[in-house]
């Protein structure tokens, strides 16, 4: 005999229960005393809120809200900080060139300064020539840079 499968839904359409409904309507009358709601849209939002079957119906009804007590000035701050943020972070193929510059470096720096301790006499620093490769790098992190920041203004 077949078992009966239930197939894997996303929590978003599973059903919502009474203490699911009176969070959103808890969260709408924060809303309201926050001054974010009408008093006639808070009432509509209620009535949805009270209707609605799944935790995707309670979720568009405050999607445009912020969390509780979180003013706008924090909101665009962490928009702004999230830009910055973006903006910041190196694309992977940058960073694997820098990771791998970082441990040639490394290396040749260990080399030399073995050879220099062991060795009686003056070495040459040949791990100098690294600032080379290192100077191209950084030019071209630089210029990437650069352009993503102008492509996101646009």
């Amino acid at each position: 005999m077949a078992k009966d499968v239930v197939p894997h839904r996303d929590a978003e359409t599973l059903r919502a229960a009474d203490a699911d409904r009176h969070k959103i309507a808890d969260q709408l009358k924060t809303a309201l005393d926050e001054g974010r709601l009408s008093l006639g849209e808070y009432d509509d939002r209620v009535r949805q809120a009270y209707a609605a079957r799944t935790y995707a119906e309670l979720l568009i009804i405050v999607a445009d809200l912020p969390r509780p007590g979180v003013s706008a000035a924090e909101v665009s701050a962490r928009k702004a900080a999230e830009v910055r943020r973006a903006e910041r972070k190196l694309p992977m193929a940058l960073l694997v060139l820098w990771t791998i510059w970082g441990a040639v470096t490394a290396v040749n720096l260990m080399v030399w300064f073995l050879v220099a301790v062991t060795v009686d006499g003056y070495v040459y620093p040949w791990p100098i020539w690294l600032l080379v490769p290192g100077a191209a790098l950084g030019a071209t992190t630089v210029g990437v840079q650069a352009i993503r920041r102008q492509q996101r203004r646009r």
